[in-house]
């Protein structure tokens, strides 16, 4: 057994490396070239693409050229995504009448409606149903894919105009909303799917119109197998960080991951996307190593998580180890197929990445690995984070940091030769603290009423990690769930709804403003006194910002949750 569990973490390492080390590998190649479809530079794509690109904005009556400020910035985005809300609600209500139903499903209740809009605009795709039995092929393509694409482009597009911000001089506009979108839809995110979506159909994913079967099983009964376009969504799920399963069971299906593979290139599929863009940061700033700054502490929060999660779930439990179960064997919540490094690495890189898909369930992770997971999302998704947001999202904690270093040295702060004021530092911290007091507020208003605590299946300290990540995941933009709570209620529907809103919008919009502000700024050339924002040091303490902003926000509800949970464990209770 010492040898079989030698060998195991051996194998687990080395898939953690091997999985690392690809990253990398694609990180500039990637970035670069979205380096090159945004700044307007010329790609292989463009003579197919851009003669839709232009169709496309003859036919909405928009002009390319515009260069917008700010608020007409955030203007655009905020109609555009309130009638994607509107019509992924009405699409719900009203599937039972329309084609590509053929389970005959009916239409979807108003609080579930409007809390599977939110999510799906919102690009947390949190599931308070079960897809194989609410929602109908059409609304699955047209309402919640379609999201999966507009979601992920909207991030991308904010991250787009912080950078202008940060690079430009003197200007009022920080580039054109529904040029980002589009591009970021026909350029990045649809050739990625399409070649992904082909692999995973290689491996066994589902991908069909037809009707679910009904078969018969090896003890003579009958079973119904869920079908649908599964790999066609199942591709932009992951790259575009959104997470929403096409059934209940999400990654952990074999139709959704049927192989190893499929397994690896999922994982892969959401860090892509937001790692590659900060090598696209670097570029556009015309400087690469404050790109690689900015990865490399992402890279070594998610380091100290993984190595955390994975150490304490090949621990065990006491519990199972009275009952013969070998630590480094318990398999408890996760799949055969890919064993407790997997299912860790998954779980760490989903909830990093502000996705949401799982290919192991979370509630039944230790509680210092279900502490990682929750202190991931609490942290502001920010280790890769979700696309474009985790860029943006770790931008506003580097202003931050450079803000605190210029109080402690005694001078004017400034992040890339602009002078960090207050009225960005407002802004910032109006975008890092927001995410938490919504996860605080929710969870302290279910935690004391009966419409909260009736939902719970578990009671104590578990209970309450329960809710503290089902406010975390919607605040957090994540979408994965703890499992334990019943959260298709009227309370929760409208109650983490509302928090899916309020994590997205109430971050995007402060950061409109920052880029607004820093666009219109002079650039001033590095001093002797201007702090280096590139290299181990700035990489170091920007992680610390994170790390302690984090466990300053959030140890006392931490502490009555998942790490009561721990010690009480190992007490034997």
């Amino acid at each position: 057994m010492g040898a079989l569990a030698s060998n195991q973490l051996s194998w687990d390492v080395l898939q953690f490396a091997a999985f690392l080390v690809v990253l990398l590998a694609a990180t500039p190649i990637l970035g670069g070239y979205m380096a090159r479809v945004f700044s307007g530079h010329k790609t292989l794509l463009d003579p197919v693409l851009r003669p839709v690109e232009r169709l496309l904005y003859r036919l909405a009556g928009v002009d390319e050229k515009e260069d917008m400020d700010w608020k007409r910035y955030a203007a655009a985005l905020l109609v555009f995504n309130g009638l994607g809300m509107l019509a992924v609600y009405l699409l719900q209500r009203v599937q039972g009448v329309l084609p590509l139903n053929p389970q005959g499903f009916g239409a979807v209740p108003r609080s579930l409606a409007f809390n599977t809009a939110a999510s799906f605009v919102t690009n947390t795709n949190w599931q308070a149903y079960s897809g194989e039995t609410t929602m109908s092929y059409l609304t699955q393509m047209m309402g919640l894919a379609v999201q999966n694409f507009l979601s992920a482009a909207t991030g991308i597009a904010v991250a787009l105009a912080l950078i202008r911000g940060l690079v430009r001089r003197s200007a009022r506009g920080i580039g054109n909303f529904w040029v980002d979108l589009t591009r970021s839809v026909l350029w990045v995110l649809l050739p990625l799917s399409l070649v992904l979506a082909l692999v995973l159909v290689s491996q066994g994913v589902v991908q069909t119109l037809s009707p679910y079967r009904t078969v018969q099983t090896l003890e003579g009964g009958s079973q119904t197998l869920a079908l649908g376009p599964v790999a066609s969504q199942e591709a932009i799920k992951e790259l575009g960080t959104n997470g929403g399963g096409f059934f209940n069971a999400n990654s952990a299906h074999p139709f959704e991951n049927p192989t190893p593979l499929t397994n690896f290139l999922e994982m892969l599929a959401i860090f892509l996307i937001p790692a590659a863009l900060t090598y696209t940061f670097g570029n556009m700033v015309g400087d690469t190593r404050q790109g690689w700054t900015l990865l490399f502490a992402m890279l070594l929060l998610f380091g100290v998580t993984l190595a955390v999660a994975y150490t304490s779930e090949r621990a065990g439990t006491p519990q199972l180890a009275a009952l013969g179960v070998a630590a480094p064997t318990a398999m408890e919540g996760k799949e055969v197929r890919f064993g407790i490094g997997n299912s860790i690495l998954f779980a760490d890189v989903t909830t990093s990445a502000s996705c949401g898909a799982v290919n192991a369930m979370h509630d039944s992770l230790t509680p210092l690995a279900g502490l990682v997971t929750l202190l991931n999302m609490m942290l502001g998704e920010v280790v890769f984070g979700g696309v474009g947001a985790g860029l943006y999202g770790i931008l506003l904690f580097a202003l931050l940091t450079v803000f605190i270093v210029g109080l402690m040295v005694g001078r004017t702060p400034e992040y890339l030769g602009k002078k960090i004021e207050p009225y960005e530092m407002k802004m910032a911290t109006v975008g890092v603290l927001l995410p938490a007091v919504l996860i605080l507020l929710g969870s302290a208003i279910a935690a004391v009423s009966k419409a909260g605590v009736s939902s719970l299946l578990n009671p104590g300290p578990h209970g309450l990690t329960e809710i503290l990540y089902a406010f975390s995941s919607g605040s957090g933009n994540n979408g994965s769930a703890f499992a334990g709570l019943n959260a298709n209620t009227l309370f929760y529907n409208l109650g983490i709804g509302l928090a899916m809103l309020g994590g997205r919008f109430g971050v995007i919009l402060p950061v409109l403003a920052i880029a607004g502000s820093l666009a219109g700024k002079k650039a001033a050339p590095a001093g002797p006194g201007t702090f280096p924002t590139t290299g181990w040091l700035f990489t170091t303490v920007l992680a610390g910002v994170i790390v302690v902003l984090g466990a300053l926000t959030f140890f006392p509800a931490l502490s009555l949750g998942p790490i009561v949970e721990h010690l009480t464990m190992w007490a034997g209770r």
